[in-house]
């Protein structure tokens, strides 16, 4: 989420910390590793709410193969990543959030919005807005 390796490891370093010097908080409603999950996408968030910036994570290097089986250009690939970083980067920060934690961390609309304390359906509205926001501004350019 926050699309930077030293700033992803302090985050995760503090948020362990912050599990287990508040471990007697936990409630067993849920695993530990959704519990600590959700203090590291707080902290994430909260770290990005400070930079105003919300971003993608970048693709992996590897070799990708399409629907038809055909191997598909890293660079070419890297170049539509950062086509789309760049786009994603243009949405208000409200949509930036959601899909984010919808399309790349998995959550649904409900967790989201206990993540980010706002409603179930300003999650969805936010989502479809963003979804074709980011639509609209991928095919201008």
């Amino acid at each position: 989420m926050v699309n930077h390796q030293a700033d992803a490891e302090d985050i995760l370093q503090d948020s362990f910390l912050e599990a287990f010097n508040n471990i007697n908080e936990y409630r067993e409603d849920a695993s530990f590793g959704a519990w600590l999950k959700k203090i590291v996408v707080n902290r994430s968030i909260n770290a990005l709410k400070k930079r105003k910036l919300i971003l993608f994570d970048q693709i992996p290097g590897a070799d990708v193969l399409a629907d038809n089986g055909e191997v598909i250009d890293m660079d070419d690939l890297q170049l539509e990543v950062k086509r789309v970083n760049n786009c994603m980067m243009q949405l208000p920060v409200g949509y930036r959030v959601v899909l984010s934690l919808y399309l790349l961390e998995g959550y649904d609309h409900s967790e989201i919005g206990q993540i980010l304390n706002i409603t179930e359906s300003t999650s969805k509205s936010q989502y479809n807005r963003g979804k074709e926001k980011l639509r609209e501004l991928l095919k201008v350019k």
